[in-house]
């Protein structure tokens, strides 16, 4: 027998930070609706914590707050993410569980995750006025794709071994990352 149809509730942003910090699982929040994160993969989490290493001691250095997975990064009214990899680098937090000015975004991509990354994370991440750089970290295979805010509007640049050797920079930061360090001891296979 199905099930009675019930309202689809449609949560505020406060209502949505009390709800999400009594929730064993994290949701991001869309618009209102709340959608449950899908689980990471020891490959991700590898790829996080690489990126997470390369990053900090540059970040600290110029006083920027680095945030792996379990931060909020606040796009909208009624719209939270959780991004892989933050930087802010400009003022104080806003809340104590979300930022909204970050100049870096990373999201791992996945086959479960891919379509959101790169379409409506892309749409929506490079609307924020701080943001310098959003890059898609593909956990299947060595390749990052870039996108840079450049004074004609955004730049995209892939990296990947069939490209060649080469390195993306961070603006925020004035590092480059290049596609080995980021790849370090990471063993990628089909299903990850």
């Amino acid at each position: 027998m199905a099930q009675a149809a019930k309202p689809l509730k449609f949560f505020t942003a406060a209502e949505y930070l009390a709800w999400e910090e009594a929730q064993p699982e994290r949701h991001e929040l869309v618009e209102g609706v709340p959608y449950a994160m899908a689980g990471d993969s020891r490959v991700h989490n590898l790829l996080v914590g690489n990126l997470y290493a390369l990053l900090r001691p540059h970040a600290r250095a110029r006083g920027c707050r680095l945030y792996t997975e379990t931060v909020k990064l606040r796009i909208g009214e009624n719209t939270f993410y959780y991004p892989d990899l933050m930087l802010v680098c400009v003022g104080a937090p806003p809340h104590t569980h979300y930022e909204e000015s970050p100049c870096l975004l990373v999201e791992v991509v996945s086959d479960s995750t891919e379509g959101i990354d790169r379409r409506e994370k892309l749409w929506r991440y490079l609307k924020l006025p701080s943001l310098q750089a959003y890059l898609l970290v593909d956990n299947r295979q060595p390749r990052v794709e870039a996108y840079f805010r450049g004074p004609e509007g955004w730049l995209y640049q892939a990296l990947g071994p069939e490209m060649g050797e080469g390195g993306l920079g961070v603006p925020c930061l004035g590092v480059g990352l290049s596609l080995e360090e980021i790849y370090e001891g990471v063993e990628l296979k089909a299903t990850s």
